[in-house]
């Protein structure tokens, strides 16, 4: 039997049917579409390049002092157990594990000096998908609600159906391999960012989802078989002798959804069908089926991206983007869930996360360039925070949102290029300091979208897209 299963439906309801009702004498949720619109041209004319955006997102939090501000003057607990290596920017001091990423740092620019005070993972990740606080507290809270902020992707979904209609082929905003979160006990553990929030259900991403394996032998470290890494979408999951053409034909597929509907009330029933069906015929699509099948593309370029799990999920996103998707974010999944958190010194940072991330980055942005679709293309690399200066016990870091680095890449970025610095010990941005904020602003406005666009919110209060945050034009 064919099961749905919409986990993002139980953690960003759309708005009540009251708040629809005002919306829709108000334009999307207080939107003037055409004025949007018209500022979308504005800023492509005045120099905004980018199409679209790869958000490659290290949940957990990988160490500023083990990737990209080293510290090898440091006291030894400081500069950690990893040397410095020439790269091809002369300011940046780069891993020892980071070989590849050395020897192309002249298309991408670093940012050595993100910070925010949320430190904590659920809501730091909120802060930088979204560019705003989260509204639950410092530890307060794990899993997604319909109260938090949409996120950037989301928004640029919203943006892309206006100029595309419900019939394009693709998506606007997808998110791989897998929705951030986990199983736990017998609940969903959804980690906040990644949803539309408040702004409707519609603008959720269209997700893909692969099983995880939660053994010493999974497919995430290791080089995977094609059946391992058969790319699927959430909720529409293959059963034997259940093919696409008879998933289309079954009339009764929308009856599977009625459970869904008591996270909404009646006033929002017709849009979550709609949101469905959408899904359904996405899924069903020959452009989305060609899209997700990476054995299409050679085995030398899959090679080099790495057979494991991030590295086919970064050639899918370019896949997805170059299919006409304009914002796919990857999540660098593992089987514990929380990947960079690396309190404990291990053999995972050194001889899986380092040289994963470096191989899948540094043939994305070689890939993207070969393809023409680097100036097109905004490439983003980070976590939600970084990690403390002092090890633990065990030689790990704690967590430390104070300071953190980006990756920036294409869509308009200079590339060989540091941006910001810290002090000698990596504890604290001394210049060049940048938040979320400015991080969403820049991205936006790569994107030709205005960071000051004013949204009304359910309440029925205006609020500009980014509130703070200033689009970083060194970079």
């Amino acid at each position: 039997m064919l099961t749905i299963r919409n986990r993002s439906g139980r953690c960003c309801r759309g708005p009540a049917r009251r708040t629809m009702l005002q919306a829709s004498g108000a334009g999307l949720l207080g939107l003037n579409v055409p004025k949007l619109l018209a500022a979308e041209d504005q800023q492509r004319r005045s120099g905004a390049k980018a199409r679209s955006v790869i958000f490659l997102f290290l949940f957990g939090g990988p160490s500023q002092y083990e990737t990209f501000d080293l510290k090898p003057d440091a006291i030894s607990d400081i500069r950690g157990p990893f040397q410095p290596i020439a790269s091809r920017t002369p300011e940046l001091k780069i891993c020892e594990h980071l070989p590849r990423l050395a020897a192309v740092s002249d298309r991408f620019c670093v940012i050595r000096s993100m910070s925010h005070s949320f430190n904590d993972h659920s809501g730091g990740g909120h802060y930088i998908q979204t560019g705003h606080r989260w509204h639950i507290p410092v530890g307060g809270g794990f899993s997604a609600t319909p109260q938090d902020w949409p996120s950037m992707g989301s928004v640029v979904e919203m943006v892309s159906r206006k100029q595309e209609g419900l019939h394009a082929a693709l998506p606007g905003y997808m998110v791989v391999p897998n929705r951030l979160g986990r199983l736990q006990d017998q609940g969903q553990y959804v980690r906040p960012g990644e949803y539309a929030g408040w702004l409707g259900t519609q603008f959720n991403p269209l997700t893909t989802t692969i099983d995880k394996r939660n053994d010493q032998d999974n497919p995430y470290w290791r080089d995977c078989t094609d059946a391992e890494l058969d790319f699927r979408f959430e909720g529409l999951d293959r059963v034997p002798g259940l093919n696409l053409d008879r998933l289309q034909r079954r009339s009764s597929l929308l009856a599977q959804f009625d459970s869904q509907r008591r996270f909404l009330d009646a006033g929002t029933a017709a849009q979550l069908d709609a949101l469905h069906q959408r899904a359904l015929g996405l899924a069903t699509s020959a452009q989305t089926r060609n899209a997700l099948n990476l054995r299409q593309e050679s085995a030398a370029l899959r090679d080099r991206y790495g057979r494991h799990l991030f590295g086919q999920s970064v050639l899918l996103a370019r896949r997805l983007v170059e299919a006409g998707v304009r914002f796919v974010t990857v999540h660098y999944d593992c089987c514990d869930g929380y990947s960079w958190d690396s309190h404990v010194h291990s053999r995972d940072v050194k001889q899986h996360l380092l040289p994963t991330f470096d191989q899948a980055l540094s043939a994305l942005l070689l890939d993207l360039e070969d393809r023409g679709l680097l100036e097109e293309t905004l490439v983003v690399a980070l976590g939600e925070m970084g990690r403390t200066a002092r090890p633990t016990p065990d030689w790990g870091r704690g967590h430390w949102s104070t300071l953190f680095p980006a990756v920036l890449a294409g869509g308009g970025i200079r590339g060989g290029i540091v941006y910001g610095a810290s002090d000698g010990e990596g504890r604290e941005p001394i210049d060049g300091k940048t938040s979320p904020e400015d991080l969403a602003a820049t991205i936006y406005s790569a994107l030709g979208i205005d960071p000051q666009m004013m949204l009304t919110m359910p309440d029925g209060r205006p609020v500009p897209l980014i509130s703070d945050g200033t689009p970083v034009q060194a970079v």
